[in-house]
C-alpha cells in the first residue's frame, strides 16, 4: 500500500517522513497564499478583481490542458481565458447578468472550436466555462457589496480553508469508511465530519470578532452547509482528474498541485453562496444589520 492509498498518509516503505515533508511544504505555501490573498482582499475591489483574473487565467490553462490530456493549450484555451476575463470585467462594473451571458456565449464558441481541434471534447470545453465562469462572477459580485463584501469574501474563504483543513486532518487521524472510493479513495466520512465541525466552529469564532456579522448560530449553520458544498466541489474535480487519468490539475503550486486543486471547493461554495444571497435578496446572511 502506498502513501497515496493509505487514509492515514503513512507509507510503509518509508515511514511518515515523506508525508511529513509533503505536509510541511503544503503548509508553507498554503500560509503564503493565504497571506497574499488577505492582503489583496484588503486593497479594494480593483485589486481583488486582478487577483481573480490571474487565478482565472491559470484555471483556464489547467482545465484546457487537463481535458486535452496535456496535449496543447490551443484556441479553446484562448477562448476560455477571453470568456473568463470578459465575464470578470462585466461583473466588476456591476453587470452580473451580462457576465453570465458572456460565459454562456463563450462556452458555445469554445465547443464549436473544440470540435475536431485542440484534442479536447466540445462538452468538456463548454463545461469548464459554464462551471468555473459563474464562480468567478460570484466572487466579484459578492466582493462588490460595499464594505460588507470584503467581510463576506473573507468568511467564505476562511470557511473553505477550514473545511479543507478539517477534512484533511480528520480523514488522516481517524480514517474509517471512504466517502466516495470510486472518485477519491482518500476521502472519508470522518473527513467530512471534520470539515463540518470545523466550519461550524469557525462561524461562531468569526461572529465573535466581527460585530457586523450575522448571528453566530446562523453563521455556523451556513458554514456547515457550505462545507458540504465545498466537499462536493472537491469530489467533482477529483472525478474529472480521475476521468482523464491525472493526479493533479498542474504543478504550479509546490505541495498543492494546481490552482484548480486548491480552489475546487471555493468554486462550488462561491456559486452556492452567491446564488442563495441573490435568491433571498441578502436575507440568508445579512452583514451590517
Amino acid at each position: 500500500m502506498s502513501a497515496a492509498s493509505d487514509p492515514r498518509g503513512v507509507d510503509p516503505s518509508g515511514g511518515t517522513a515523506g508525508w511529513a515533508q509533503g505536509l510541511r511544504t503544503r503548509l508553507i505555501f498554503g500560509v503564503l497564499m493565504g497571506v497574499v490573498a488577505l492582503v489583496i482582499l484588503r486593497q479594494g475591489d480593483a485589486a481583488f478583481g486582478v487577483l481573480v483574473a490571474v487565478g482565472a487565467t491559470a484555471m483556464a490553462w489547467e482545465w484546457t490542458r487537463l481535458c486535452a490530456s496535456g496535449q496543447r493549450f490551443g484556441r479553446v484555451g484562448l477562448i476560455t481565458i477571453g470568456g473568463f476575463l470578459a465575464a470578470i470585467w462585466f461583473a466588476f462594473v456591476g453587470q452580473a447578468g451580462s457576465a453570465l451571458l458572456v460565459c454562456l456565449v463563450s462556452a458555445v464558441v469554445a465547443a464549436m472550436f473544440a470540435r475536431g481541434h485542440d484534442g479536447i471534447g466540445p462538452g468538456w470545453a463548454a463545461l469548464g466555462i459554464l462551471y468555473l465562469g459563474p464562480a468567478l462572477v460570484a466572487l466579484i459580485w459578492l466582493r462588490g457589496h460595499d464594505d460588507d463584501g470584503e467581510r463576506m469574501i473573507l468568511w467564505l474563504i476562511l470557511t473553505v480553508v477550514v473545511t479543507d483543513t478539517g477534512a484533511f486532518f480528520a480523514g488522516r487521524l481517524i480514517g474509517g469508511p471512504r466517502l466516495a472510493p470510486r472518485i477519491s479513495p482518500k476521502k472519508t466520512w470522518a473527513g467530512l465530519g471534520g470539515a463540518v465541525v470545523g466550519s461550524a466552529v469557525l462561524g461562531v469564532v468569526y461572529a465573535s470578532f466581527d460585530a457586523r456579522a450575522p448571528d453566530a448560530g446562523v453563521l455556523a449553520l451556513a458554514g456547515t452547509g457550505l462545507a458540504c458544498v465545498a466537499q462536493i466541489g472537491d469530489l467533482a474535480e477529483s472525478w474529472v482528474k480521475r476521468h482523464f487519468g491525472a493526479k493533479d490539475s498542474s504543478h504550479l503550486i509546490p505541495g498543492h498541485g494546481g490552482i484548480l486543486d486548491r480552489v475546487d471547493g471555493l468554486v462550488a461554495a462561491a456559486i452556492a453562496f452567491a446564488l442563495a444571497q441573490w435568491i433571498l435578496d441578502g436575507r440568508w446572511l445579512t452583514w451590517g444589520a
